[in-house]
Formats: structure tokens, C-alpha cells, sequence
């Protein structure tokens, strides 16, 4: 997932958490250097997401997670990124694997995390020349 603006906190309340989760929470806890509190809420974010649009699962290094549709092999922000090229979601589903159950599923959940698929697209848009200045070592085609 991306990073979100940071968001007010609720009230705090106290959780019992059985051996075994507490055990899983620290050892994610000291592998990431995080809290045990910061690790629950991730975990109940995903968690919750999960459940929400199923079909959605989450992948990547812990401070860069991304939302992908379980079965495509692409990210959410890929899907929603091609949408946009191809036009429609007919034209999308013709001329890929996808299905239209993917698309209408990768749809909502932008729809409900704005912020986090526009911000994937537009890194991803992101010039060349902008792309360069941040990583001079890396040549593009037209420079070899």
C-alpha cells in the first residue's frame, strides 16, 4: 500500500491477542523494527481490505505493499493504468488475459483508495528525463 496522509488516531482500547498471534505480531514487529501496535494495525488494514474486495491480496517489501488482483499477476494501479489506455473495460478484456470480474474488482477498489492506485500511476508516468536526474546509473535505450 501506499503511503497514505497520515490520518487521526481513535481511542485507544485494549486487545488480547493468543499466543500464537502475539508470537507472529513480534516477530514481525522486531524483523521490521516497528511496534507491536503499528504491526496489528497494518495487519488489521490488509486484513479488512482483504475481506472487503475479495479477490485483492497484497505483495511487496513492507514499506512499499501494493494491491494486486489475486489470478492477473498485476497490481491494482496496472490494471486501472491499462483501463485507461485501452478505454473501456470491453476493449481491456478483449485484448487481455484479464476478465471483467478482475477489472470491476480492481475499479472499486480504486475507487475506495484513491490515493493509493493515483499515486502508483503517476510514479509510474513519471518522465524519463525525472526518472534520469533520480537515477543517472540507469540507461534507457535511446543512451546506448
Amino acid at each position: 500500500m501506499a503511503s497514505a496522509p497520515r490520518e487521526t488516531k481513535s481511542a485507544p482500547f485494549s486487545v488480547r491477542l493468543s499466543h500464537t498471534t502475539d508470537r507472529l505480531v513480534e516477530v514481525e514487529a522486531r524483523r521490521t523494527r516497528r511496534s507491536k501496535g503499528a504491526i496489528v494495525e497494518v495487519f488489521t488494514e490488509e486484513a479488512a481490505r482483504t475481506r472487503r474486495f475479495p479477490g485483492v491480496g497484497f505483495r511487496g517489501e513492507d514499506a512499499a505493499r501494493r494491491a494486486w488482483v489475486i489470478g492477473s499477476g498485476l497490481d491494482i494501479w496496472e490494471i486501472v493504468q491499462m483501463l485507461e489506455e485501452f478505454g473501456a473495460v470491453d476493449a481491456l478484456v478483449a485484448d487481455t488475459q484479464l476478465s471483467e470480474r478482475q477489472v470491476r474488482l480492481a475499479l472499486a477498489y480504486r475507487e475506495e483508495f484513491p490515493d493509493d492506485i493515483d499515486e502508483a500511476i503517476a510514479d509510474n508516468r513519471r518522465p524519463l528525463e525525472d526518472l534520469h536526474a533520480l537515477y543517472p546509473f540507469i540507461a534507457n535505450e535511446a543512451q546506448r
